[in-house]
């Protein structure tokens, strides 16, 4: 397997629902070739879970901190994980 594969578990803290936070974290997975899933939290938050070649993940996770135009993201909390490739797409999860 070329290049180096990974798994990030992401929750991203701030303004970041109701502003299409996870269509653009969607969007962005999807044009990486990232698989996976996004998900809001009761608490406000948005979930990622993210598998894929490391430098890719990483672009998205500077995707990430920055948002879609009307979010204000206050902070991101990543935990990388082995690679496992149990995810075929990156879709969007309901609420947790």
């Amino acid at each position: 397997m070329p290049g180096d594969y990974i798994c990030a578990h992401i929750i991203v803290k701030g303004l970041v629902q109701g502003v299409g936070f996870r269509w653009f974290v969607q969007k962005h997975a999807n044009h990486l070739g990232l698989n996976g899933w996004v998900r809001n939290l009761s608490n406000g938050d948005v979930e990622i879970e993210v598998e894929g070649e490391r430098s890719l993940v990483e672009e998205l996770i500077k995707l990430v901190k920055v948002g879609p135009r009307y979010a204000q993201v206050e902070d991101v909390q990543i935990n990388w994980k082995p690679y496992e490739g149990k995810y075929k797409s990156f879709e969007i999860k309901g609420w947790y």
